[in-house]
C-alpha cells in the first residue's frame, strides 16, 4: 500500500498579490541619459570650433605663402636692375593706382611702370581689397603686412597676419606689430 502524504499549503487567497510589472525607465535613469548625451554633444560643437579656428590659420598661412611666391615672381620677370625698388613695408595703407596700368592689353610699360604695378596689385591683394563685398574687403590677410628686403639681389620677403589663437613665438619683427597672436612667412631667394 502507498502512503499518501498531505502537504499542507498556506492559503494565499487572502493576500493581495503586489507583484507589478516594470515597464519603461525611471526618472533618475532618463536623467543620466540626458547629462552623458549632452556631454558629449557639448564636447562635439566645442571640437568643431576648435576645428575651425586652425581651418581658418591654416587658410590664412596658405594665402601668405601665396603671395610671398606671387611677389618673388613678378620680382623675377622684372628686370634685376630693379630690385631695390621693391623694397619697403606694405599693406599698412592703401596705395594709389599706378598710371599707366600695365595690367591693361595693349599698354607699353617701363621697368618702373611695371614694378609700380606690381607693389600696387601685391599690396591689394595683401589687403583683401582685390576682393569685395558690399564695398568692404572681403579677402586677403587679417591685418597682413608685407616687407620686401634686397641686399646684393638676395632677397626676403617677409609677410606677418594676425591669428585667432596665441602662440608663445608670435611676432611680426619688424614688418608689422609684434603681439603674441602675430604670425610670420619669411621666403628668402637670389634673383640673378
Amino acid at each position: 500500500m502507498s502512503q499518501r502524504i498531505n502537504i499542507k499549503r498556506p492559503k494565499t487567497h487572502h493576500v493581495k498579490k503586489n507583484v507589478v510589472k516594470q515597464k519603461g525607465m525611471t526618472f533618475i535613469e532618463v536623467l543620466i541619459a540626458l547629462v552623458i548625451m549632452v556631454t558629449g554633444i557639448l564636447g562635439a560643437v566645442a571640437m568643431q570650433a576648435t576645428a575651425k579656428k586652425g581651418s581658418f590659420d591654416a587658410m590664412q598661412r596658405s594665402l601668405a605663402s601665396s603671395l610671398a611666391q606671387d611677389i618673388l615672381e613678378r620680382m623675377r620677370s622684372n628686370s634685376s636692375d630693379n630690385l631695390n625698388g621693391y623694397a619697403g613695408t606694405y599693406g599698412a595703407a592703401a596705395l594709389v593706382a599706378p598710371n599707366p596700368a600695365c595690367n591693361t592689353a595693349g599698354v607699353l610699360c617701363t621697368s618702373d611702370q611695371l614694378m609700380a604695378t606690381d607693389i600696387y596689385q601685391w599690396t591689394q591683394s595683401l589687403r583683401g581689397a582685390d576682393v569685395t563685398s558690399d564695398g568692404n574687403n572681403a579677402g586677403g590677410l587679417v591685418d597682413g603686412r608685407g616687407c620686401i628686403t634686397e641686399a646684393n639681389n638676395a632677397i626676403t620677403i617677409t609677410i606677418t597676419w594676425q591669428s585667432r589663437v596665441e602662440t608663445v613665438d608670435g611676432g611680426g619683427g619688424a614688418c608689422g606689430t609684434s603681439n603674441s597672436q602675430r604670425r610670420r612667412l619669411s621666403i628668402n631667394a637670389f634673383i640673378i
